[in-house]
């Protein structure tokens, strides 16, 4: 275990890169969906123009196009958007560390819920959170990929883990832990998918040779997986300060709800026609309803007991209240 100022001031420092990592990454993130989703047309056509607009924004007014760059038209200067997804999961698995693994089971465990040792609970989060990459990595790049069976699979496997881990963990660990699991794929997307598709573009541009977009068009497919995951888990994040949701009796249930109400919102900000995607408003509206009457506090009702006298209770405030809130207490 570590020393107590030590843990906590990792924890703060920890928390702090974390968070503003974070930011980072999930507002370039949202930035691009948006952008993306809100292209137009150019006003003089242009086969090489995908879609522009226009903005403006301190002060000064941007215009921005999406392209498609022929053969040996590399431009000098190329910004990417990488380091704030690794860094975000770096500082969250040294967060996951310092409070869960190093704790001595006092975060991580959970006598009333299983008898899993630190050890073998330490074990299990750091295989699963290999294992689930390689299971959601395989699904999507097999032949059923693109199709809609591949997603009733991952959802029914998210169901799975989000049930088994509240059951093996402490409630506030077994969130913390999905949400950790959530983030890594997240993360991987980024640099083992997304990240080289977009370097065999630039490199196929610079040697001259004809782009392959095909590999564009498969990161994109993870970008949106990534950008669909983003409000579970930034309630993950939070869920600690919440003890209601992991808490709860049905705690695994409560997160799953969550996941959809995230999801459903995330799905509305995105699309382009959202009329076309209002229906998403039932599942959203349902799981929030579903939510409050879950997370709701169960009071019993007041005992009642037989009335007492007042002479009863002026003699207990004489012999137990007097001597310190008298006039002049002894």
């Amino acid at each position: 275990m570590l020393n107590s100022q030590l843990a906590e001031w990792l924890n703060l420092i920890g928390r702090w890169v974390h968070l503003i990592a974070g930011i980072a990454w999930i507002g370039s993130s949202f930035y691009f969906m948006w952008l993306d989703s809100a292209l137009e047309a150019p006003e003089t056509p242009d086969e090489k123009i995908e879609g522009q607009l226009w903005m403006v924004h301190s002060g000064g007014f941007y215009q921005v196009q999406r392209r498609r760059i022929g053969p040996g038209q590399m431009p000098k200067t190329l910004h990417w958007f990488k380091w704030e997804a690794m860094i975000t999961w770096l500082s969250g698995l040294f967060l996951l560390a310092v409070v869960y693994y190093l704790s001595g089971g006092a975060y991580l465990l959970d006598s009333s819920v299983s008898a899993i040792t630190n050890a073998q609970a330490v074990g299990m989060s750091i295989g699963l959170l290999v294992a689930a990459w390689f299971v959601y990595d395989t699904l999507f790049q097999s032949a059923l990929g693109r199709s809609r069976a591949a997603t009733v699979i991952a959802a029914g496997l998210l169901v799975g883990l989000v049930y088994g881990l509240t059951h093996v963990l402490s409630g506030r660990a077994a969130y913390i832990h999905v949400g950790a699991i959530l983030g890594s794929c997240m993360t991987l997307n980024v640099w083992v998918r997304i990240l080289p598709a977009q370097q065999k573009m630039v490199d196929a541009t610079a040697r001259g040779e004809k782009p392959d977009f095909t590999n564009s068009d498969k990161a994109k497919r993870r970008s949106v997986h990534n950008t669909y995951i983003t409000f579970p888990l930034l309630f993950i994040m939070l869920s600690n300060h919440f003890p209601s949701t992991f808490g709860n009796r049905l705690n695994w249930v409560v997160l799953l709800l969550i996941m959809v109400a995230g999801a459903g919102v995330r799905h509305l900000m995105v699309a382009k026609n959202t009329k076309q995607a209002a229906w998403v408003l039932w599942p959203v509206g349902a799981a929030l309803v579903a939510l409050i009457y879950l997370t709701a506090p169960i009071s019993a009702p007041a005992a009642a007991g037989p009335a007492v006298p007042f002479s009863a209770v002026h003699a207990i405030v004489g012999q137990r209240c007097l001597q310190c809130h008298s006039a002049n207490p002894t």
